[in-house]
């Protein structure tokens, strides 16, 4: 099968109401899809990477799905010691590129898949069913498992999302049941409600602290390609011995000019680099419209996106 790429939510800051709509938790994961028919399996994640390799305990597809043939999409998530899903530690397994370690980084880091959609069922495309149906064509082909569930979906979205800040989550997503599932679109039947705010950006800058990076700077592309600082941090999911790592994969791609369009404040220190390493950023505020940096932002994990595609939201 030819990897599709998957239909997005918009993210809005209110959850909306009605009956019309259901919740579903946001989980902080990767986005996979899983392809099976009469050739094998293939895993693709919605930049249409293969991943079939990294995540061998969805490959025995007759343990979860009794379709002879179909195509999933939900998240693959890993937890963190207190059983929250972690983003740093799913992007252990994603990053895995050696087939000799995928089988040490199951021990180490077990994953989960919550499925939440059904798009191809036994040779037939049914993305263009209304969701409510495609859910209870999931629901009868779908065999839950210790690793693949699926996703509940919650009649009270505001209930739904008090309950995710409670518990420090991402957010959640709202869902009308009469929506169709759009291949590469993205559209207001899906609505993202998060609970803080997460970007891909590529890191421009640093500075140092003895001879180890202790802060990045980082930035994203405008329509015309420009370069853009939005914020810096020195905090975040890592260790010492992470900040000592970022350190060596920096300091090849050191540079004179400053990659930035804007000149960053408070940074006479800094150390340009290429851009060329991409990390996912939490923040708590951005108010990008009013020019605004990043509030309160930190590294989640370093990922593997090209630094082109970061550029702007558009929502």
């Amino acid at each position: 099968m030819k990897p599709i790429v998957p239909f997005e939510p918009v993210r809005e800051a209110a959850v909306p109401a009605g009956e019309q709509w259901i919740y579903q938790i946001k989980w902080d994961g990767v986005r996979i899809l899983t392809y099976c028919d009469e050739s094998g399996v293939s895993l693709y994640n919605r930049r249409l990477n293969e991943r079939t390799k990294q995540y061998p305990e969805l490959h025995d597809t007759e343990s979860y799905c009794r379709a002879k043939s179909f195509i999933l999409d939900g998240e693959v998530i890993a937890l963190a010691a207190d059983g929250k899903p972690s983003f740093p530690q799913v992007m252990r397994r994603d990053g895995v590129r050696r087939t000799d370690r995928v089988k040490q980084a199951q021990k180490e880091v077990p994953i989960y898949y919550m499925v939440f959609d059904i798009l191809y069922h036994n040779g037939n495309w049914v993305h263009q069913l209304p969701l409510q149906q495609r859910l209870d064509l999931l629901s009868g082909s779908l065999t839950p498992t210790a690793t693949v569930q699926q996703v509940t979906s919650h009649p009270n979205g505001h209930v739904l999302f008090d309950l995710m800040k409670q518990q420090g989550m991402e957010g959640i997503v709202s869902k009308r049941l009469d929506s169709t599932y759009v291949i590469g679109g993205k559209n207001d039947s899906w609505i993202k409600v998060k609970n803080y705010g997460d970007i891909i950006a590529v890191i421009g800058g640093f500075t140092l602290s003895g001879d180890t990076v202790n802060a990045v700077l980082f930035g994203l592309y405008d329509a015309q390609g420009q370069f853009w600082y939005i914020g810096h941090t020195g905090t975040g999911r890592m260790s010492k011995a992470d900040w000592r790592a970022l350190t060596d994969r920096l300091t090849p791609h050191v540079v004179k000019e400053r990659p930035f369009v804007n000149k960053p404040e408070r940074h006479n220190d800094a150390i340009w680099v290429r851009p060329l390493i991409t990390a996912k950023v939490m923040y708590t505020d951005w108010r990008q419209q009013e020019g605004h940096m990043l509030r309160q932002p930190s590294i989640q994990a370093f990922v593997d996106v090209p630094p082109e595609e970061c550029v702007f939201p558009r929502n």
